[in-house]
């Protein structure tokens, strides 16, 4: 090692010092034309994102509020999926969760700070009918108009989710409940009704699969069941049945120009390489494997594939379901965090999924795998599939293993480097005229993460749990000057 040190930066080292001195080109850089010390002419390509690009940040109302028993609010499932041991970790709950209740200001000050232009939050719905239906709570609406008066204040826009699995407690039989849809769309038409003249764009439902699927047919999510296939996915059909209602009712309620969408995690596939067939194979996919969500949002029934593979077990609906369900979109929100790549195939479907390998890269969640790529083919597919008028990134983001220094800094490097990637394949969709029109990181703050309780720190602010104290981490100066120059840096 001594001898190969020696000879790279002595002998070697000198005498290309004394060729730069004497301008004599070295054999290596003869052949490239240049000489030693002359610099390349370096053409810098713009990532900048299109003018009007809205940037922002998400939340969702039981990860941050706490505050659960303040003010009228009612139960909700996940108060009592929380709170049944081994359901989370450690047993945590979002009973404090950040405060962010009582310390809403606050936080809309670390949204100004970094200069977002939006945020995506979400209500709970049992602060407004703390039944889930009946007579609303007086309370809870001015809690909402509080926080959304105080950002517009800010120059903040709010992008308003109305469930976020938050659950109503007193609605019988949960989503399992035909009834419980009717009872969304009555709530979804009081908001805008009360607080439409302020939040001009909605989204109905947060992932439709996590409080459905995973709530009730894998029992990873409160409720926490495991249903039969034919069961299972009757309460798929209840959520989707929702969202449509959803939309209908804030159509009706909500002055002109209000805007309406929902945010999705549809399955991303990705094709294994960018050739003809594997991208024809990854539309297929696209469509086939989100069939019992956002395929039937978007075509506005239930495709031939999805009922002959459920046969008897597939779900029941009635003669106007789907008047509601397929009802026209302004916007499609998708959260995008990882991939599922595809390859073309042989066989009736056309293409098959490839399965990651052990040695696939993900970040501190061992399921979120590091796929950049995905967030282009997220908005690529469902464009090309559907042509919404635009779309919103609604959540991306990811955990890390942070550390609070001393000093009070958060050198959060891989998740830099993940928002890096993922926002630069979002400017190539962009590039290409998608209508992609906004971007929301998930998440500003660290939060309560489900059934991972506060084991898995998302935010772009790292809090302290015991003080509730807020820090920005080197991600968030990171986003504060992506959104500062509208560009990736």
């Amino acid at each position: 090692m001594k001898a190969i040190s020696r000879r790279l930066f002595g002998k070697t080292a000198a005498a290309t010092a004394a060729a730069a001195a004497t301008g004599v080109t070295l054999p290596g850089l003869a052949a490239s034309g240049l000489a030693f010390g002359q610099s390349y002419e370096r053409k810098p390509v713009s990532l900048k994102f299109p003018e009007g690009f809205k940037w922002g940040c998400s939340t969702a109302s039981y990860q941050i509020e706490g505050a659960v028993k303040e003010d009228g609010r009612g139960e909700t499932n996940w108060d009592i999926f929380a709170h049944t041991p081994g359901k989370t970790h450690n047993g945590d709950t979002g009973d404090v969760a950040d405060d962010s209740y009582h310390r809403y200001k606050e936080d809309a000050l670390l949204l100004k700070n970094l200069g977002v232009q939006t945020y995506r939050m979400s209500i709970a719905w049992s602060r407004i009918f703390p039944e889930g239906k009946g007579t609303p709570n007086p309370k809870g609406l001015d809690y909402y108009h509080r926080v959304v008066d105080d950002l517009l204040a800010k120059g903040i826009t709010p992008y308003v989710t109305l469930f976020h699995w938050d659950l109503p407690a007193a609605l019988p039989g949960g989503w399992q409940n035909r009834d419980t849809s009717k009872a969304f769309g009555d709530y979804a038409g009081y908001m805008a009704k009360h607080l439409g003249d302020k939040v001009k764009n909605w989204m109905t439902t947060n992932e439709l699969t996590c409080f459905t699927d995973l709530g009730y047919r894998i029992g990873q999510f409160a409720p926490g069941l495991k249903l039969p296939n034919g069961e299972a996915n009757q309460v798929c059909h209840h959520g989707i049945l929702a969202h449509g209602l959803g939309v209908q009712a804030i159509r009706a309620n909500a002055p002109s120009g209000t805007l309406v969408g929902l945010a999705e995690n549809a399955t991303v596939c990705v094709p294994v390489i960018e050739t003809e067939e594997h991208i024809k194979a990854a539309q297929k996919a696209t469509r086939l494997l989100n069939a019992q969500f956002l395929t039937a949002i978007m075509e506005g029934k239930y495709i031939e594939e999805y009922l002959k593979y459920h046969g008897a077990d597939a779900p029941k609906w009635e003669p106007d379901d789907f008047k509601a369900i397929g009802s026209k979109l302004d916007f499609v929100g998708h959260n995008v965090y990882t991939p599922t790549y595809v390859r073309a195939a042989d066989g009736p479907l056309g293409f098959a999924v490839v399965q990651n390998p052990s040695s696939y890269p993900h970040m501190a969640s061992p399921w979120l795998n590091i796929g950049p790529e995905s967030i282009y083919w997220a908005v690529r597919n469902v464009c090309e599939l559907w042509h919404p008028p635009a779309m919103y990134i609604t959540e991306n983001g990811c955990s890390s293993d942070d550390v609070l220094t001393p000093e009070g800094q958060v050198g959060d490097v891989d998740r830099v480097m993940y928002l890096r990637n993922y926002v630069t394949q979002l400017h190539r969709a962009a590039a290409e005229g998608y209508p992609i029109k906004g971007y929301f990181l998930w998440s500003l703050l660290d939060n309560f993460e489900w059934a991972d309780g506060y084991s898995k720190r998302f935010g772009i602010h790292y809090v302290d749990y015991k003080t509730l104290k807020r820090y920005p981490k080197l991600s968030a100066e990171w986003y504060k000057t992506v959104i500062a120059r509208n560009a990736v840096v």
